[in-house]
């Protein structure tokens, strides 16, 4: 009986966070800060390193929709690799509303 109540609120937990959908700044802290940064800006060395490498400033969301943001972590650009087989289709997209709230 007790272990039917534990495997109970561990199944209530799982779908709890599965309902709440990625966390778009855990994933970018994980995946993303090495090169991008805690805000979004590089720091001097990547930007030596990747000199194409963009800061996540209003010129850069300007020119993208968020589709582009999911479809660019997806294929990656440059020295940047492809996150499309490390990334589900919603973490990705978390990850691209979480950007959007950096501010450089």
């Amino acid at each position: 009986m007790r272990s039917f109540f534990l495997l109970g609120a561990l199944t209530l937990a799982a779908s709890t966070a599965a309902a709440q959908g990625a966390d778009g700044k855990a994933l970018y802290e994980q995946h993303c800060r090495k090169c991008h940064g805690a805000t979004g800006k590089p720091s001097d060395g990547i930007k030596k390193m990747n000199p194409k490498i963009e800061t996540f400033d209003a010129a850069f969301f300007a020119k993208r929709t968020d589709a582009d943001l999911i479809k660019g972590i997806g294929e990656g650009k440059g020295k940047m690799k492809p996150f499309n087989e490390k990334l589900k289709p919603d973490e990705m997209a978390a990850v691209a509303k979480y950007i959007r709230t950096l501010k450089p």
